[in-house]
């Protein structure tokens, strides 16, 4: 899209305000606004803003810094029609020297991804959100607002209009909803994303997630994309399907003469996040709940391996029909969850992959048994390590993973490791409602 016809767009639908928009390291979405008419300011010289507030970004010494919209992402928000229309804008960060910011979530998938095109290749990802709604009234308790399971048909109710509602306006923002279901646990809904670029589908699950949150707050819900919210029940992943291709769409992960179908460029890629496991999962399971999910019993990965049919496998390829084999081959990463940074996530899982196409790296063999069944014996034979069982554990793997942190930016991993240590130890001193039931 040209700025002219943005221009022309917001005289026309009268558009009011702008809001130029950009996440924290955390997945938070940040906001500056500004009125329609400085549109052309905003696009030609860049809006300033004081990054020394923002989690990640510059210190107290040199805060000023630029958000620059990136025109295409252009979208007039479908909830604000009523009341005056407001158009949004997702944005890159920039130093004060026009340089671009190496600590910007999206500004590090884009670097990669160019990095990527430069080799011919480019990065697709389809993630399924799992959250759960909660029912406002009920709250501070955290009661699950159905008895509802996995695929259960359910009627127009409250939550269906909210997921509906979602998916619609997500249309506006240029990104495909490709189905909502029920999910296993009470109260636990699914919506996934439309196969496309990793950069543009991270900018969908932003926009899935505010217009979630819109809708559930309209309704008397409280949407949740905690790991794992509620005890004793399986908690919400956003599993990763992803491939690379050529410039004509070709999938490069696809070889009719491999016994799983994969391609000589998917076992290293497969192999590359197979072998910084454990550091990526200090950016895809980002929070100290992440690793109330990440254990076994509970249809989450604990083991890293991969296979086809096994679900407690890191790594899945799924099956594909037969007429869609060649377009339909991927592998499924499994561990991430929504309260990552989605441009954060892609980029780590990608910079994984890269290193391990880069080192031709091969991965061990595929493990089709359910690996929550093997002794620690049988463990220790098939050389199948575990994920971490902190966030803690986990920022150490990413500490000690050099690769990783050259290839997502030094600046930016130390950043994350300093945040996650604080929020580690700002848990330790917590008392819970666990401790206090069993001890007081």
């Amino acid at each position: 899209m040209k700025k002219a016809e943005v221009s022309k767009t917001i005289e026309t639908e009268g558009v009011r305000f702008l809001y130029l928009v950009f996440t924290d390291i955390t997945g938070e979405l940040k906001k500056v606004t500004v009125p329609a008419k400085s549109l052309d300011d905003a696009v030609n010289e860049g809006v300033w803003f004081d990054g020394s507030s923002v989690e990640g970004f510059a210190r107290i010494y040199e805060s000023d810094m630029l958000l620059k919209p990136d025109i295409d992402t252009f979208t007039i928000l479908p909830w604000t029609e009523e009341n005056g229309k407001v158009a949004q804008l997702i944005c890159d960060v920039y130093h004060t020297d026009d340089k671009p910011f190496s600590g910007d979530p999206r500004g590090v998938l884009q670097r990669l991804s160019d990095k990527l095109e430069k080799k011919g290749m480019y990065y697709k990802v389809g993630p399924e959100i799992e959250f759960f709604l909660i029912d406002r009234a009920d709250l501070p308790e955290l009661r699950p607002h159905d008895r509802k399971g996995y695929f259960d048909l359910g009627v127009q109710s409250r939550a269906v209009e909210i997921c509906q509602s979602a998916m619609r306006d997500v249309e506006a923002f240029g990104v495909t909803c490709e189905s909502y279901h029920h999910e296993v646990s009470p109260g636990q809904h699914e919506t996934d994303l439309h196969y496309d670029d990793a950069v543009r589908i991270a900018d969908g699950v932003l926009s899935l997630k505010q217009a979630l949150r819109v809708h559930a707050r309209a309704r008397g819900f409280k949407v949740s994309f905690m790991p794992k919210p509620i005890a004793g029940i399986n908690g919400s992943g956003m599993h990763v399907h992803q491939s690379l291709s050529d410039k004509e769409g070709t999938n490069l992960f696809y070889d009719p003469e491999n016994d799983y179908s994969i391609s000589a460029l998917a076992r290293h890629f497969l192999a590359g996040q197979i072998a910084h496991a454990r550091a990526l999962a200090s950016i895809v399971a980002p929070t100290v709940n992440s690793y109330k999910r990440l254990v076994p019993g509970f249809e989450a990965p604990v083991y890293v391996c991969w296979g086809r049919v096994n679900r407690s496998a890191l790594i899945r390829i799924p099956n594909v029909s037969k007429n869609k084999v060649a377009a339909g081959t991927r592998l499924e990463l499994r561990c991430p969850d929504p309260s990552s940074n989605p441009y954060l996530a892609f980029a780590a899982m990608l910079a994984a992959g890269l290193d391990g196409i880069e080192r031709k790296l091969e991965p061990p063999e595929a493990i089709e048994e359910n690996v929550y069944g093997f002794s620690d014996e049988k463990l220790k034979e098939k050389n199948i390590a575990m994920l971490p069982h902190s966030i803690y554990e986990a920022v150490g793997a990413l500490e000690e993973d050099g690769i990783m942190r050259e290839l997502l930016g030094y600046e930016l991993t130390e950043h994350i490791i300093q945040a996650k240590r604080r929020e580690w130890r700002d848990f330790l001193m917590e008392v819970t409602p666990w401790e206090v039931s069993r001890y007081l």
